[in-house]
């Protein structure tokens, strides 16, 4: 089965930084739940492991696991992590979103 997700280097280069500071593994999940003004708001949160039916992908020896449900919403997306004046963030590139907001948290499908 090909990726259905990618961690550009910059994302995970940052979730190692954090990751090391909280000593715990390089590992991101993202999910999706109902929220935010589009509809659906990302979250991030560093985990222990994948989870048995999570899809997991990996860039630079820092793993992206996504539970199956959360997978439906968000697949084929590019998670990044961008620095600009407004502050630092991870953001996802979503191909299946309709509609996103001006924060770049949340989205509709």
């Amino acid at each position: 089965m090909a990726e259905t997700l990618t961690l550009t280097p910059a994302a995970a280069k940052r979730v190692a930084w954090i990751a090391e500071k909280q000593t715990k593994p390089a590992i991101l999940r993202l999910s999706v739940e109902g929220g935010g003004c589009s509809g659906f708001q990302y979250k991030f949160d560093l985990s222990e492991g994948p989870d048995g039916e999570d899809t997991v992908s990996e860039t630079d020896g820092v793993k992206l696991v996504v539970d199956p449900i959360s997978l439906d919403l968000v697949s084929g997306s590019v998670v990044d992590f961008v620095e600009s004046l407004g502050g630092a963030a991870f953001r996802v590139e979503n191909p299946n979103a309709a509609a996103g907001c001006g924060c770049g948290s949340s989205f509709g499908i």
